[in-house]
């Protein structure tokens, strides 16, 4: 799988971009502030609905336009898919495919699939629980894309279900009369459902990604750092590489908001379910947060984008999806995903920079961000092209 044409309309910086990519390595080189980011932004955003530096699509639109328009062509195999997106900030963004109508954006998820490298990624070991559910919650979609409507869905539930809360404890501390939670326990019972078939996926991908992640971070540390994942969730009863069903986790976390009710009446917010859960990462059996060192969280946040790149088809091992009830059966585990590295190099020492440089290179497609032509690995070498601010021009 490699993008072969990228086109930009309105998005960030760029009036208007034209880029014609290769299979292999593609770098972009400038200096910072030109633009080389906002070229693999719009790739990953094909493929995740997602920004890996903004939490919300306003910053996508270039100042003063209506809206941004990202268009690619993806190469499968022999066959080749034109995916369309519109990106209009404060509204439902739309999607076209090949010469199709309009329709919902999440209908072209699956088509491309990337992984994606960033500084960001440092938070993934560094930063809140936020970080870390979002890594697991985008890579569940990529394996299922049918998720993101049930990841959708849950998230309003929960909005909905805080604010009666909120109105609830308002009321509670007025001494207006009896808390009536009939309303509530309707709440209950949706974020129950959805939350439960999350939870389940969840507890399945974090066991299919153990192996991987403590193999990758040996090959990109060069030790044997023993680094594990622990998923640890706000559910009662609910233990750490088990894979209850779906069923049983709903009924888990309706006994879990009956235990809680008082404090989350208290409180006036949702206490249960798996936007309150966490991944913990040890490192020899301590918290990689706060106790890894800057080079050894560098590995970790590596090894967690490598085993995705695994676990989602990349590399030579033919076994690299376990069985799951949960993956779509139409996932396409021949097509290696496209691998972005935006401005990694810079960041990391030599020994990790070749590491991971030979790690990649045998990939369908890399595309490599650098501020400058040295910090791109030899083993990157590929076609370039130069960034300057609203161009993007092919290279020798």
């Amino acid at each position: 799988m490699y993008v072969s044409h990228l086109s930009l309309l309105d998005f960030r910086s760029y009036t208007a971009a034209d880029v014609e990519l290769e299979p292999g390595p593609n770098a972009f080189v400038g200096r910072n502030g030109q633009g080389k980011t906002n070229l693999v932004e719009a790739i990953g955003y094909v493929a995740t609905l997602g920004s890996h530096r903004v939490a919300n699509d306003t910053p996508l639109v270039r100042a003063g336009a209506e809206r941004a328009v990202v268009r690619t062509r993806i190469v499968r195999g022999d066959r080749a898919s034109t995916v369309e997106l519109e990106i209009t900030a404060g509204k439902a963004n739309r999607a076209r495919v090949n010469r199709g109508q309009l329709g919902r954006a999440r209908d072209v998820l699956g088509i491309l699939r990337t992984v994606l490298f960033a500084p960001e990624d440092l938070a993934l070991v560094k930063g809140d629980p936020d970080g870390r559910r979002r890594f697991l919650d985008q890579l569940v979609v990529q394996l299922l894309p049918r998720a993101a409507g049930l990841l959708g869905d849950y998230e309003r539930v929960v909005r909905q279900r805080s604010a009666l809360l909120k109105s609830l404890r308002g009321v509670r501390r007025s001494g207006a009369g009896p808390v009536d939670t009939s309303t509530l326990e309707v709440w209950d019972a949706r974020a129950a459902q959805l939350g439960g078939q999350i939870l389940a996926m969840r507890l399945a991908l974090v066991e299919a990604l153990r192996p991987h992640v403590a193999a990758a971070y040996e090959q990109v540390s060069d030790a044997d750092g023993d680094a594990q994942l622990t998923y640890r969730s706000s559910v009662p009863g609910v233990q750490d590489g088990a894979t209850p069903a779906a069923e049983e986790l709903e009924k888990a976390i309706l006994e879990g908001m009956a235990e809680a009710r008082s404090q989350e009446l208290e409180r006036g917010v949702s206490l249960v379910g798996p936007h309150r859960d966490d991944l913990i990462l040890t490192l020899g059996g301590l918290p990689a947060k706060g106790y890894a060192s800057h080079g050894e969280s560098w590995s970790f946040a590596l090894a967690l984008r490598l085993a995705s790149y695994r676990l989602l088809g990349g590399g030579e091992d033919p076994e690299h999806v376990p069985d799951s009830a949960f993956w779509d059966p139409d996932l396409d585990t021949d097509a290696d995903p496209v691998l972005i590295l935006d401005d990694v190099f810079a960041e990391l020492d030599v020994r990790r920079r070749e590491r991971l440089a030979e790690l990649v290179a045998p990939a369908r497609q890399v595309l490599v961000t650098a501020a400058v032509p040295d910090d791109v690995p030899p083993g990157l070498l590929g076609a370039r092209f130069e960034v300057t601010p609203g161009q993007v021009r092919r290279a020798g």
